[in-house]
């Protein structure tokens, strides 16, 4: 998301007559898209922002984001920061930056469609981001979002609509949906049929219900219509709103990608209730099966990749009076489920939360080290699953060439050493549509962005190698 922030803000500045800027040194201007979610990451703006101002005194420097309305923050940083702007107030405010001292700008609401309506200065050329949500009503006791982004958003579909097909018109490969909870995504159409079809999709909307609702398994689906190949994935989803209607669209899709983020927090039921997460570990354990099965019936040849998704979980150690009983738990959510990916975090208070109200009862010596037991775990069962990928030839979407026979030197060598085959192949550095990275070896050049065959030769916990095919 907040790359997809950035994407807006270039746009506002270049509208200012700005230009990016090829280094820290070279710039005027430095803008901070912050994120606030956990204490590690609010840290890292502490140490950027004070570096910068100690070395650079006269550059101005606006800080946004999830961190920018928050008090504390400002205060911390009031004598090293020009301007606190929220995102969607960025465009009122560019033009308000002090060239000495920091101003924090009034509390005037600004709509959060003003500011997404804004076209993007896409960085990437062939993966685009699209925002089809903001803001969230959950408010998961540990979550800062509610109060960093507001109440939850949802943007109209003709506008994403009509975004998507502009970029997959000029070739985009990869459209990624993103939200704070993109399952409860509902969206009311402001046009009619005709002009949805003609103008924004060039596909009939006739299975639109009556009640001209959008909600997202619709979306999905809509989006899918458009002609050409790409693929379509989207971050994040809530348990409680992964309904039956949106798992046999992602599974029964030939662009969806076969993967699924759905952030479980924690194994143990009552740490989920004092997080507020509004569902049981049996309710999370029932969703992966009916993913799984989904998928198994729907794709064919059965037991091909396309039958076993990927599945990542988000995972909390440590929260609040978070027992030793109770994080064993988790460690077996993690045993029986067989994740492809776990993102683990520490739990660190963040303010405005209800969290924040509770003792930080679990030592940082004991969250770190049910984090790592979650990592080894973590290790078996990713490794366990990649090892279904050897000998296959699967398609990917190249990110970048690490290195060719015409540009060895000390790193290329470094990166050659990475992936086994001919020394004279270019090496590259690809993705799945499971979102796997795959590092592979070609002896023909292949563009970044595109798309291209490769057999899997060997798997490792978080990656796989191979050689085109």
């Amino acid at each position: 998301m907040n790359y997809s922030d950035a994407e807006r803000i270039a746009t506002i500045l270049e509208k200012h007559k700005m230009k990016s800027a090829a280094s820290i040194n070279e710039a005027d201007l430095i803008v901070f898209v912050t994120c606030g979610v956990r204490q590690s990451a609010e840290d890292r703006v502490y140490g950027l922002v004070n570096n910068i101002r100690k070395k650079y005194p006269k550059k101005k420097i606006v800080l946004t984001g999830c961190l920018a309305r928050r008090k504390d923050v400002q205060r911390r940083l009031k004598n090293k920061v020009n301007l606190f702007c929220e995102i969607s107030k960025f465009p009122r405010e560019i033009k308000k930056i002090p060239d000495t001292g920091y101003r924090i700008p009034d509390t005037q609401t600004v709509l959060c469609n003003d500011y997404l309506e804004i076209t993007p200065k896409y960085v990437n050329r062939y993966t685009a981001y699209i925002p089809i949500m903001t803001g969230c009503d959950n408010f998961c006791a540990y979550c800062v979002v509610p109060a960093a982004r507001g109440r939850e958003y949802s943007r109209p579909a003709e506008d994403i609509l009509k975004e998507a097909k502009g970029l997959i018109k000029k070739g985009y490969k990869e459209i990624i949906l993103l939200g704070q909870n993109v399952n409860s995504y509902n969206s009311r159409i402001r046009t009619n049929e005709k002009q949805i079809g003609t103008n924004i999709c060039s596909h009939s909307l006739s299975f639109v219900p009556d009640s001209r609702v959008v909600n997202f398994p619709l979306l999905l689906r809509l989006i899918e219509k458009i002609p050409g190949k790409f693929w379509l994935t989207f971050l994040t989803s809530h348990p409680k709103d992964m309904s039956d209607e949106l798992i046999r669209t992602i599974a029964e899709s030939k662009k969806i990608c076969e993967y699924v983020s759905l952030p479980a927090q924690a194994g143990d039921n009552e740490v989920l209730r004092r997080m507020n997460r509004k569902y049981t570990i049996g309710h999370y354990k029932n969703l992966v099966k009916k993913i799984r099965r989904a998928y198994l019936e729907a794709k064919l040849p059965i037991g091909s990749l396309a039958s076993n998704p990927a599945i990542s979980t988000d995972i909390i150690v440590g929260f609040p009076g978070e027992t030793r009983k109770q994080f064993e738990n988790t460690a077996k959510l993690l045993r029986e489920l067989k994740f492809d990916m776990a993102y683990i975090a520490q739990y660190s208070p963040r303010p405005e939360t209800a969290a924040w109200q509770m003792k930080d009862s679990v030592s940082k010596k004991e969250k770190s080290r049910r984090e790592k037991v979650l990592t080894k775990i973590l290790e078996k069962t990713a490794l366990a699953n990649n090892k279904k990928y050897v000998g296959k030839v699967i398609e990917v979407l190249v990110d970048q060439i690490l290195s060719s026979p015409r540009t060895r030197g000390s790193r290329s060598k470094k990166l050659d050493s990475r992936v086994s085959g001919n020394g004279s192949a270019i090496k590259y550095l690809a993705h799945t549509r499971t979102q796997k990275k795959v590092l592979f070896s070609s002896d023909k050049k292949i563009p970044v962005g595109s798309f291209a065959k490769v057999k899997i030769t060997k798997a490792k916990a978080f990656g796989l190698e191979g050689e085109v095919n």
